[in-house]
């Protein structure tokens, strides 16, 4: 926690003025969520907490409001419309600095929001040889070149290197280049605007975790491999009612009372699926106020609640339901309730777990007056 009060005093730069339209989000990607927080506000945060003096949001002309509402209650940073092209959004944000100068200066793509302040250390570091540093990572594949579809030849993949940001310069530098180099330059990054002037630019160790969010499977990504959710239910046992239990009629002098038909079993794994994928639970989805619910066959709400979780791309990974009651006994039905789950929830049976329990006759359970059902769900990123 002491390493940033240690980095040498710099500024930062963020750039955040690209539609990030490949990325299939509703808002540019900058302003999407990622790991529940706006994707420029993690770059923003990471440059404040590794010690950044001021940091400079180059936006999107009219994204004002956007913006804010991503940075929300943080401070020390300001806001520049950007320009045209990534170029001269960075020229924009150095100019606006340029009023109050500093001795560094880290430019970051907000499309990189996982910055370890490590990198900063290590990039600081090397501008008291430099005039700028980049941080780079080895290639690992082999190269070739693409002529026409065809393999025309390879690459010394040894001699290149992955280029990350955030990349650091000395300010006067920079500034200086990005002024030589005008409106109209085509540079593909900051540090080719400073070799283009003469500059020297430092290699140092870049890391994985500043991979480079660009299409709708990066935010993917983004997602936990396995989230887990609980559901509890409990319906009241009522005479001349149809007794629907685990996705099967049970024969029984009672059944279930409910709005729809009161399935308990199932009702609990909808609350479990629901609750792994943060989407509410079976009340919010189908409220008992709504009459087109009356009676319904609970299937339906499971089925619902898969197609939400494959939506928000998880597929099911085993379900867990315990069934507490002291009637009717569940043993007999125990098999046909798994397979009519595992159909239901579109996977294996050996993925479907359904058990019974008592509670040696205490409580409504105990009486007879009703039967609770308790489900966990595991859900699999697809």
């Amino acid at each position: 926690m002491s390493e940033p009060a240690s980095l040498p005093p710099f500024a930062a730069i963020v750039v955040a003025a690209g539609q990030g339209l490949r990325a299939g989000q509703p808002v540019p990607k900058q302003f999407a969520l990622w790991r529940g927080k706006p994707v420029v506000r993690h770059s923003v945060e990471a440059l404040l907490a590794a010690g950044a003096t001021r940091v400079v949001v180059a936006i999107p002309s009219g994204a004002e409001s956007l913006a804010q509402d991503a940075l929300a209650g943080l401070t020390g940073f300001d806001l520049v419309t950007g320009g045209r092209t990534r170029q001269n959004s960075v020229a924009n944000a150095l100019e606006h600095l340029s009023a109050t100068p500093c001795e560094h200066v880290l430019i970051h793509d907000a499309a990189r929001p996982d910055l370890a302040s490590a990198v900063v250390a290590r990039l600081l570091s090397a501008l008291g040889d430099h005039a700028g540093a980049i941080p780079v990572l080895p290639v690992v594949d082999s190269l070739a070149l693409d002529e026409r579809g065809v393999m025309a030849g390879t690459a010394d993949r040894d001699s290149l290197r992955r280029v990350q940001t955030p990349q650091a310069f000395r300010f006067a530098d920079i500034l200086a280049a990005h002024r030589l180099a005008g409106a109209g330059s085509s540079a593909g990054d900051d540090a080719q605007v400073l070799r283009a002037a003469g500059g020297e630019i430092a290699l140092v160790a870049g890391d994985e975790r500043l991979a480079k969010l660009t299409y709708a499977e990066d935010f993917m990504t983004a997602l936990p491999s396995i989230r887990t959710g609980m559901g509890y239910d409990v319906h009241r046992l009522a005479a001349g009612e149809e007794l629907w239990l685990g996705g099967i009629r049970i024969e029984h002098d009672k059944g279930l009372a409910g709005h729809s038909d009161a399935d308990v079993g199932l009702h609990a794994l909808v609350d479990a699926i629901l609750g792994a994928i943060g989407e509410g639970d079976i009340g919010s989805h189908f409220p008992p106020s709504d009459p087109q619910w009356k009676g319904a066959s609970s299937d339906r709400f499971l089925s619902h609640a898969v197609g939400l979780a494959r939506e928000a791309g998880y597929g099911i990974g085993n379900v867990d339901l315990t069934l507490i009651c002291e009637a009717p006994k569940i043993g007999p039905h125990r098999s046909a309730m798994r397979a009519r789950i595992a159909e239901l929830l579109g996977v294996d049976i050996a993925r479907v777990s359904v058990k019974a329990t008592t509670t040696e006759r205490l409580g409504f359970a105990g009486r007879g007056e009703g039967i609770a059902a308790q489900a966990i769900a595991s859900l699999i990123r697809e």
